[in-house]
């Protein structure tokens, strides 16, 4: 008498084959260059899957991410069912083994979504459910949505427990792939493996695939925008469109660092959200008109700070400059910081010129209850104001005001990452702490 299948991980892979053969399991060979129709899901998966068996180091990279072994001998399949189930609705796009001495000691299923499409709550919930009969304990979201971290979902699921739900948006999958490229200390070593990853990311940024970036914010957006500009009173567990608001903010967030690791080559990171971030960000914009991020790049003179100002429509940018001169008075601190700006009006003075008026210097007083804030063209006005003071550090802020375009939905991506990239052209890059003079 035959077996019959019911498990996935520590089964035997000669069995799982065997199951494959009998029909009991339903699954196809991924492949780089499949036969389904070109901007399917279908062709979406099989490629992204392949590109993980054929480039080794983006196959660390997600690997890592997802904590699956690279251990052993790994298995790519697209289009896994059970036979006995309903093939349409159980039909799970995506399924990678991990095989040691035979045996299948970890897998991990994909669900893929691309275009317009978004990951559906009663399908993912029925996945989870197939995944821990099979004893999978690991399952994976990929869309054009956008999550804070990889280990958060854009659902509002509850996992059982000793389970890992994940999501990546294309765009982080495809920044990936790009850091790959870049030279620097994790490219990929082997030159058809770098041909391969290229063609890979070709299809990805291609129309066709069905891969976008975020380019709108949520329809509650806009509601929250009007409703604090026009000072209605706000209770964010009676208004219910606040915090699907804050959560387009915080994928926006997400989106420029993505888009900021793109250009520079390296990672680099939005902030940390826990799970209660969306409550309590609902809670302070309800009260405080405004919401904040953070964007960590290595090697920067600091982390930029993001604050977005409801009730002003506007957006501010800063970086702190904690290391100045010591042993230096309140004078010669000021000209060092000074010339550090001229600096990047040296090195881009066409840019510069286009964001001098938005230039503003905070500058942290000892003892001071909030620091000086001047703008960079009235920067003099410092000497005075801090005459007999300490200064304890300087920040460079950029600030500009969105007016009515600050609600909409496309203009305040196009706008925000336009001010992002400038900030961090003209500014950001070309700003150092001090350092003390070789003796």
């Amino acid at each position: 008498m035959k077996n019959k299948f019911s498990k996935i991980i520590g089964t035997s892979k000669e069995e799982f084959d065997s199951f494959i053969k009998e029909g009991q399991i339903k699954v196809r060979p991924a492949r780089l260059i499949p036969t389904i129709k070109t901007g399917d899901e279908g062709a979406l998966t099989s490629i992204f899957l392949s590109s993980l068996r054929l480039v080794k180091e983006y196959r660390d990279q997600i690997f890592k991410d997802l904590k699956l072994s690279r251990n052993g001998k790994i298995y790519y399949y697209t289009e896994f069912g059970i036979a006995d189930k309903d093939q349409k609705e159980n039909r799970i796009d995506g399924l990678i083994l991990i095989v040691i001495r035979g045996i299948i000691k970890d897998a991990a299923f994909f669900e893929m979504k691309n275009k317009t499409n978004l990951i559906e709550q009663t399908q993912i919930e029925n996945y989870i459910r197939i995944a821990k009969d099979v004893k999978v304990k690991k399952l994976v979201t990929i869309s054009n949505e956008f999550v804070s971290d990889h280990t958060q979902s854009p659902l509002n699921i509850k996992t059982p427990k000793d389970f890992a739900l994940n999501h990546f948006s294309w765009t982080y999958l495809i920044t990936k792939g790009q850091l790959l490229l870049f030279d620097n200390d994790q490219n990929i070593e082997d030159d058809d493996q770098v041909e391969i990853m290229r063609e890979v990311l070709a299809y990805m940024d291609s129309p066709v695939s069905g891969v976008s970036g975020y380019n709108q914010m949520k329809p509650e957006w806009k509601q929250l925008c009007d409703e604090i500009y026009q000072s209605n009173v706000l209770n964010p567990r009676r208004d219910e469109f606040v915090s699907k608001a804050v959560l387009s903010w915080h994928q926006e967030e997400k989106d420029m660092a993505l888009l900021l690791s793109k250009k520079l080559g390296v990672m680099v990171r939005s902030s940390a959200k826990k799970k209660d971030s969306i409550k309590s960000d609902s809670q302070k914009v309800c009260k405080e008109h405004h919401l904040r991020g953070e964007l960590q790049i290595k090697n920067a003179v600091s982390d930029i700070k993001i604050k977005l100002d409801f009730e002003r429509r506007s957006v501010t940018m800063s970086i702190k400059i904690n290391s100045i001169p010591p042993n230096k008075g309140t004078t010669a601190r000021i000209n060092w910081m000074h010339k550090q700006i001229e600096y990047c009006r040296k090195k881009d003075s066409e840019l510069f010129q286009s964001l001098e008026n938005k230039i503003f210097i905070d500058t942290d007083v000892k003892f001071a209850r909030q620091n000086l804030r001047v703008k960079y063209t009235d920067m003099e006005s410092l000497l005075d104001e801090t005459k007999g003071k300490e200064i304890q550090a300087f920040h460079i802020l950029l600030a500009d005001s969105f007016g009515s375009k600050f609600s909409s939905r496309t203009r305040f991506i196009k706008l925000i990452e336009e001010m992002i990239l400038d900030f961090y052209e003209g500014m950001v890059q070309h700003i150092s702490t001090w350092t003390p003079p070789a003796p």
